[in-house]
């Protein structure tokens, strides 16, 4: 029998986990106390713990997370611009270290001697649960049943569930691996690992269909302060009550459907089907605010570190010094990211209808393309011969033969002699 004493497991209720309480009380002879983690997935939590308990573990903590999620990763990364390969706004991914730093929390209460999850040895969760577990309290064993036993697929761990008497909802015929919070619901196994399957709307958990959707279009306000939004329609709202506000609406209209093949941290690639709703609106609200009060070199460098900070979430990079100093980096210039954005839902579709900032860089003055008091249209002149003057150079030295050019060159013989 291998060794360890007393096991926190990232407890769902769903297939894998449910299998994992059985599992390790034959193999490990362990006492588990399952975590359980309300990020705001629709669940019912009194249910989920009767199940873990009459399973075989021994405690079964619940605990509601929603706004520390919202707050501490959520908006974090929102305020970074962070987006995984142009697609993925990151809602698994930042998910798992705060559960799995919760564990660490209660390992140390319960005075355990190892922590679990039911993560897949090909996926992306395990990489992000046992950094944080290596972050925050290295001494913790990690036990990986998926990387240890005998079950090679979601139909062998049915049979196992049958066989030990474990209820689960899972079934053959709907074999779909979902991950749910308040942030998106994502979609992934059976038919979706063809990459030439067309997702069939019935998938869909949260957000409508776009010929469900209202044949009017909706006008919505979002207020930000220092880069995290606060008021939906000038009305102050809660972390948690905005968001289940936010996607709502955006459900309604068919906002936030994204299907992609994207790149695992072990090497692999992997298509998935994601809702985010309401974090659909948030970003291109946000961005729009930036656009209007970042100077140019800030936005165009933020660029290149929320690709960096998305990255790092994507990987479970979470608690690092790295991710730290990007935070500094970002809070140095969000507090001029206040202001209102005025969107329009239609279709599928999140379109600006408008913006307004006290911290606006935008002036009307010196936008307008006619006659203004503040800019000398002659001065641009002088800009163009200096920002052209390398290409100039480059030029000329094809024309003396000295370089070979890239582009057809005029005869300049007639104006310019070579000393």
């Amino acid at each position: 029998m291998k060794q360890a004493k007393k096991v926190v497991l990232a407890y769902s209720g769903g297939l894998d986990t449910s299998v994992i309480i059985p599992w390790l009380r034959e193999v490990y002879g362990c006492e588990i106390i399952a975590y359980v983690a309300n990020l705001g997935q629709r669940d019912d939590f009194e249910a989920v713990k009767e199940k873990a308990l009459a399973t075989g573990a021994s405690h079964c903590v619940v605990e509601d997370l929603r706004e520390t999620f919202i707050t501490d990763f959520v908006y974090p990364t929102l305020r970074a611009g962070a987006i995984y390969e142009r697609k993925y706004l990151l809602g698994t991914s930042m998910a798992r270290p705060l559960i799995a730093q919760q564990q660490v929390k209660v390992a140390e209460e319960y005075g355990a001697d190892a922590v679990s999850h039911g993560c897949t040895g090909k996926g992306n969760d395990q990489v992000r649960f046992e950094l944080t577990y290596m972050a925050l309290n290295p001494k913790l064993k990690v036990i990986a049943p998926w990387r240890e036993w005998d079950i090679a697929s979601r139909e062998d761990a049915l049979d196992y569930a049958a066989a030990h008497n474990v209820e689960v909802s899972a079934s053959v015929e709907k074999i779909y691996s979902h991950d749910e919070n308040i942030w998106h619901i994502s979609h992934e196994g059976g038919p979706l690992e063809d990459p030439w399957y067309e997702m069939d709307d019935s998938l869909l958990h949260w957000v409508r269909p776009i010929d469900q959707t209202p044949d009017e279009p909706e006008y919505i306000e979002v207020e930000f302060a220092e880069g995290r939004p606060v008021a939906l329609a000038g009305k102050a709202m809660s972390p948690v009550a905005l968001l289940e506000a936010l996607n709502a609406i955006g459900s309604r209209h068919g906002i936030g459907v994204v299907d992609m093949v994207e790149n695992r941290v072990v090497g692999m690639k992997s298509r998935g089907i994601y809702e985010t709703p309401g974090g659909a609106i948030i970003y291109t609200a946000h961005r729009e605010l930036e656009a209007l009060t970042l100077d140019k070199s800030s936005l165009h460098y933020k660029d290149v570190i929320a690709e960096k900070y998305a990255t790092m979430v994507y990987n479970g990079e979470w608690f690092t010094p790295l991710r730290e100093s990007l935070d500094a980096f970002v809070d140095s210039f969000q507090s001029c990211v206040t202001g209102t954005v005025r969107l329009k839902l239609y279709k599928g579709h999140c379109l600006i209808a408008g913006r307004k900032s006290p911290f606006s860089l935008y002036r009307e003055e010196f936008a307008t393309f006619g006659q203004d008091d503040v800019y000398d249209q002659s001065d641009a002149e002088g800009f163009i011969t200096l920002m052209g003057l390398p290409m100039k150079v480059e030029a000329l030295l094809a024309e003396f033969g000295v370089k070979k050019g890239k582009y057809r060159a005029p005869d300049y013989k007639r104006t310019f002699k070579r000393d």
